[in-house]
């Protein structure tokens, strides 16, 4: 089995090399990464600079640094650094939880998502803490991720990719996995306006911690118990439900 493992943490994050080094023994592992971190660049693509590539060393596996974003990893790799297509693309480990509407901002789930564009069987890793930590413990997720990618490589329905947040705990404390639906969790969203040396105006955006809306079967709630939360997510965007309801009142066929 040939694995791509990519990230949107960087290539340095300790995460990545905890998840290539899971992996390493189902198959030949690639790993593709980007240079530094990219954190919350959702779904972007280069499309006006130069996409640069270069080798890098990664604890024996075959590695490539390169300067754009996690979904430009996905693609670069299968169009041109590859020498065959990966069997399964594997994302993470990421340092913090993808839940709710994480996933919209998510490069982590978007280099996922890439995979599924591109017709490779995909699936995201998060190491998720509820709550403020220093400590980061990536050793269930690990777990997880060993079990999980070969079952979505060879089962997984096309369009879909696998989301799998794992609680940051020993995995002697992790009590079981559940399959859910993505949950909700709002952010505050609160900028900081701010005065640079020159006078000029500036803002940062702030860190307050989601408002997470525990409901049953969702990812939110699986964490909070200290489950494992797998969430199938598709690349099909459309409100099916809505359809009908938009007939009513728009007019087509005109």
């Amino acid at each position: 089995m040939r694995i791509l493992v990519t990230n949107d943490d960087g290539i340095d994050a300790p995460g990545l090399r905890v998840l290539a080094a899971a992996l390493r023994p189902l198959g030949e592992v690639v790993v593709v990464a980007p240079e530094r971190e990219r954190s919350a660049v959702s779904h972007a693509i280069t499309m006006y600079d130069p996409l640069r590539a270069w080798r890098a060393d990664f604890d024996g596996c075959i590695a490539w640094a390169v300067s754009g974003m996690p979904a430009d990893c996905v693609l670069l790799a299968v169009r041109e650094l590859l020498a065959a297509p990966p069997d399964v693309v594997a994302s993470g480990i990421n340092r913090g939880a993808n839940l709710g509407e994480d996933v919209w901002y998510s490069g982590t789930v978007s280099a996922a998502m890439e995979g599924a564009v591109v017709g490779v069987p995909s699936i995201a890793v998060s190491t998720a803490a509820m709550g403020p930590t220093d400590h980061w413990d990536y050793r269930a997720a690990a777990e997880w991720a060993q079990r999980l990618v070969p079952l979505a490589a060879e089962r997984l329905a096309p369009g879909t990719i696998l989301n799998v947040n794992v609680p940051n705990l020993p995995p002697e404390q992790i009590a079981g996995a559940r399959l859910c639906r993505q949950g909700r969790r709002a952010y505050g969203g609160a900028y900081d306006k701010r005065q640079d040396p020159r006078g000029g105006t500036y803002y940062w955006l702030g860190s307050d911690l989601p408002r997470d809306e525990p409901a049953d079967g969702t990812d939110v709630t699986a964490l909070y118990a200290r489950q494992v939360a797998i969430t199938p997510v598709s690349l099909d965007l459309t409100d099916y439900r809505a359809l009908g309801e938009l007939a009513a009142w728009i007019p087509t066929g005109l």
